[in-house]
């Protein structure tokens, strides 16, 4: 989704956030993109409009964002954070060969619940569904190395 500095704008406002050049350019670079990139993702993309932007602004205004409810941290295996422009319910698909993460969107998984007797007390806020497994790409590299059968 392609925003204008307006609506960039609007979005901080409502959420508390002070607006600045680079906040603007990293949310931007964030929206616009499905590819859920790392914090040296983004870093990468944003410094080739602005080239004096330190990666440390990126990993402090993703932290600013995610805390304002404007990003979502995506940890996938925890070997490092992903991020996820789109904050409306959706669930991801993860490819565990290559890392890719791939939004899901499907009204039925939004509608899961627990009964009370498996919330075990909780008070649960919300959820969200990841499946697990490989691309195609991945797929057919692991067929391309699999031992022949005889």
């Amino acid at each position: 989704m392609k925003l204008d500095l307006q609506d960039i704008e609007a979005r901080f406002r409502r959420h508390d956030v002070r607006l600045t050049r680079q906040r603007a350019a990293i949310y931007a670079a964030l929206v616009e993109t499905t590819s859920h990139p790392s914090a040296d993702d983004l870093y990468r993309i944003v410094t080739r409009q602005q080239p004096m932007m330190s990666r440390n602004t990126v990993y402090y205004t993703l932290s600013v964002l995610r805390n304002a409810g404007l990003v979502r941290e995506v940890n996938v295996g925890h070997d490092m954070a992903r991020y996820d422009g789109n904050v409306s319910m959706h669930h991801h698909l993860i490819c565990l060969g290559c890392g890719q993460i791939m939004d899901v969107m499907d009204e039925e998984l939004n509608r899961l619940h627990l009964s009370s007797g498996q919330a075990r007390g909780f008070d649960v806020l919300g959820h969200r569904v990841e499946f697990h497994g490989y691309c195609v790409s991945c797929q057919q590299v692991h067929r391309n190395v699999s031992p022949r059968r005889r």
